[in-house]
């Protein structure tokens, strides 16, 4: 189940938010590289190939995800003996390539959905998280948006705003 907790606005970065809800990331929690199944996009394989680890120690290409009949890619391999993800130290419960994590382990409980030129944001409610709605947590302002996820952020405004500026060419031929 999913809930949201913000909306941001493109073009002015206007942020609105849920206040009630907050957040905190327990450091070596690690539950999240346990429970869940992370898909891997071309960019996250690119990225952690470039560290030196080759794609059949990392890459399950058995499990794949699809949105609808569109293929997104392939999962990250869990160990055999834990059954988490294969970069999480079974001692240290900490990612070996935190860093360089997939896309979906950075936005995680997070999702985010582009609708136009604004960028909504969910919380996924998984039980296990105990980040989720933590005391110690923050909530997600237009400060933690842009501190956690400004890269994210601007990524998509870039293609909003381009996205306008062809239009507004075409619009005066």
């Amino acid at each position: 189940m999913k809930r949201w907790v913000a909306t941001v606005d493109l073009v002015t970065l206007e942020v609105e938010s849920d206040p009630t809800f907050k957040f905190k990331c327990i450091e070596n929690c690690g539950l999240c590289c346990e429970r869940l199944e992370i898909p891997l996009r071309d960019e996250d394989i690119e990225r952690i190939e470039g560290l030196g680890y080759n794609t059949w120690e990392f890459v399950d290409y058995e499990k794949l995800f699809y949105r609808g009949d569109k293929f997104l890619g392939y999962a990250i391999k869990k160990n055999p003996v834990t059954d988490a993800c294969v970069f999480l130290d079974p001692e240290t419960k900490k990612c070996k390539i935190y860093n360089h994590r997939p896309l979906a382990c950075r936005l995680y409980p997070f999702v985010f959905v582009k609708h136009g030129e604004r960028m909504e944001i969910y919380i996924k409610e998984d039980s296990f998280c105990p980040g989720i709605n933590h005391p110690d947590g923050k909530p997600v302002t237009k400060d933690f948006l842009m501190k956690e996820y400004w890269d994210i952020i601007e990524e998509y405004r870039q293609k909003v705003i381009h996205k306008g500026q062809k239009t507004q060419v075409n619009a005066s031929v």
